[in-house]
């Protein structure tokens, strides 16, 4: 099933860079980062691409080089310029859209590479998690050159790092150690262990309608929701991918809608209340999809970028139809 069948694809090739993370702007309809890599990541350096969109397309506003490849990106919640990027060498960058040249602040604590970062969305605070391949989370706050505390528990690569939307300075993490896990800034210790697969967690997020609902995504191919009031069974699983899942987000607009892309090069969008869950699979890269997001701002668009040098911004049918 092609995407197309939703409307008009805006794709961008960008040579050279594959991408990693694709983030809407919580502030400027239209406009999207994406954290590239050269050489798949493995090696060579990295590019923060700012893009918007028009008429014709998707427009590059700014293209923001670091020395290591760039494996994922938040926008800041109080400033429309402001992002944060992490990186191959251990480092997260600061950067203001509004200036064409480095980042504002490098912060280098981490000893591995950096795979996530993420900045809180409650109002009453403003932090950024960030999560590595050392099996630490830090935390930070952008006004401060050094982190304010670390987090140790896991046991392996850390994937993922997601701020809860609802509950201030809580925060989960998904891992090679193949557990999900809590955490409370104010105590600075695990709350929850959830050991959600047989297999390494590469991707976790929160549902926007519901505070103690989670999903993760997993190298088994399955996506599985978790209740944290009682994570002794998932309260769903969804198969289909063919390979691992890379990313998974929950809809900005719909309390049962989520979206996942996987190594098996497509997007896929469920919803996990019905019996048939599965809504629609999109096939229009022919690289691993890492990257993925909802817009805040239109209930139906959505971007992704891959390995195969490409970024997409497009409404897939099953969310411009009625549910």
């Amino acid at each position: 099933m092609s995407a197309a069948r939703g409307g008009a694809v805006r794709t961008l090739r960008v040579p050279g860079r594959h991408g990693y993370a694709a983030e809407f702007s919580p502030y400027l309809p239209g406009r999207l980062a994406c954290a590239t890599a050269q050489h798949y990541g493995i090696a060579g350096c990295g590019t923060l691409l700012i893009l918007d969109q028009n008429e014709s397309g998707l427009r590059l506003f700014r293209s923001l080089d670091w020395n290591d490849g760039l494996f994922d990106v938040t926008w800041s919640e109080n400033n429309e310029h402001i992002l944060v990027t992490c990186s191959g060498d251990g480092s997260l960058q600061l950067w203001d859209t509004a200036r064409a040249t480095g980042p504002l602040q490098v912060y280098k604590e981490h000893t591995q590479e950096v795979y996530s970062v993420d900045w809180s969305q409650t109002r009453c605070e403003q932090l950024v998690v960030s999560g590595s391949w050392d099996q630490t989370i830090k935390l930070w706050d952008p006004t401060v050159g050094k982190s304010l505390c670390t987090f140790r528990g896991h046991e392996s690569v850390i994937y993922s790092t997601i701020w809860s939307p609802h509950i201030p300075g809580c925060f989960a993490s998904a891992s090679g150690d193949q557990t999900l896990r809590i955490w409370d800034v104010k105590t600075t210790g695990v709350r929850t262990v959830v050991p959600a697969h047989q297999a390494e967690i590469l991707s976790c997020d929160w549902c926007k309608y519901n505070e103690n609902l989670l999903v993760t995504g997993a190298v088994d191919c399955s996506l599985r929701g978790w209740d944290l009031r009682n994570v002794r069974q998932p309260v769903f699983e969804l198969l289909g991918h063919t390979y691992a899942i890379r990313r998974v987000k929950f809809s900005p607009f719909h309390a049962s809608v989520l979206a996942s892309c996987s190594y098996d090069f497509t997007v896929r969008f469920w919803n996990f209340s019905k019996p048939d869950p599965l809504l629609e699979t999109v096939e229009h890269h022919t690289e691993f999809t890492c990257g993925l997001d909802l817009s805040l701002q239109s209930p139906t668009q959505v971007a992704d970028c891959a390995w195969d040098e490409t970024i997409k911004i497009y409404d897939p049918l099953c969310l411009t139809m009625p549910a």
